[in-house]
């Protein structure tokens, strides 16, 4: 009897150290934090139209390998399949930078979200341990990229390497919509969001009958009609961050902590391709402008 009784906790130990190895292995593949890089002399382009990049895949099933091919260039675009959940993730960390990025959603969704709205995001800042947020992403900010919520801000929580969770917050103008979410109001007062205290702040032009369907858009909605590519260009220098789509600022955020990290776009179980994805100087750039 004791033999069965201990059965249980045998397996479980053994299932421990078998998770704890897996962990292991894949932390011992995650490159060290280093310093940040800023773009000082011309682009740093992350997509050359060819490759993945300086950029390792992540997913929360298979984590760094991708047997289904979620991430791949195909005629000369970058296309997430969006099979799975996971992320395309920068090898170096940045920071001060104009980020330019041009998008498009494919017509396939996954698992569950069939009849939902397309939804990735880019997640900049990113610091921590891979998967730390619901297995499928590093502790960062997203700059949101979903039908009719383009350019909301998304503090995305998780633990660092020390396994401490990363502290994330910043400062926006704000109102309140209809239903009392935050809104991104440039004449409003200020006030500092943090993850588990009024985490989001939408882009000032979300429509507060925003519904999770597919196709969804909003009278405002400054992203392109379905079909067609869509301009993202995000500034950050320091802790203020401006971010722009089709060349209309949309959200603005002040004393962003951290406010250097990792570059990951997500695979959030929507297919979408991107043809640009580039670093310039903040002084240096293209202005913005709504995609061509």
């Amino acid at each position: 009897m004791r033999i069965h009784h201990c059965l249980p906790f045998i397996i479980c130990t053994a299932l421990l150290v078998q998770e704890h190895r897996a962990w292991a292995a894949d932390s011992a593949k995650t490159p060290t934090a280093g310093e940040a890089v800023a773009p000082k002399d011309g682009v740093i382009r992350l997509f050359d139209g060819k490759t993945l990049g300086d950029c390792y895949t992540w997913l929360t099933d298979t984590h760094r390998e991708d047997p289904r091919h979620v991430f791949s260039v195909k005629n000369g675009m970058l296309r997430v399949s969006g099979d799975g959940l996971g992320a395309l993730v920068t090898n170096k960390r940045y920071r001060d930078y104009h980020l330019v990025l041009d998008f498009k959603f494919g017509e396939k969704t996954w698992h569950g979200r069939e009849n939902s709205a397309r939804d990735s995001g880019l997640l900049i800042h990113s610091n921590g341990k891979d998967g730390a947020y619901n297995g499928a992403w590093m502790p960062s900010i997203e700059v949101q990229i979903i039908e009719g919520g383009v350019g909301d801000f998304i503090p995305v929580g998780g633990s660092g390497l020390d396994g401490k969770p990363v502290p994330i917050t910043l400062t926006c103008n704000t109102t309140r919509d209809r239903d009392g979410e935050a809104v991104w109001d440039p004449n409003g007062p200020r006030e500092v969001f943090k993850l588990g205290h009024m985490a989001r702040v939408n882009w000032f032009g979300r429509d507060p009958d925003w519904k999770d369907a597919k196709g969804f858009r909003g009278p405002q909605d400054k992203d392109s009609p379905h079909g067609q590519w869509t301009r993202l260009d995000v500034f950050c220098d320091g802790g203020h961050i401006q971010t722009f789509v089709n060349g209309t600022k949309v959200n603005e955020a002040f004393n962003v902590s951290p406010h250097a990290g990792r570059l990951q776009l997500q695979s959030e179980l929507a297919e979408i391709d991107y043809r640009r994805w580039e670093l310039w100087p903040l002084d240096k750039g293209p202005k913005p402008q709504p995609a061509k």
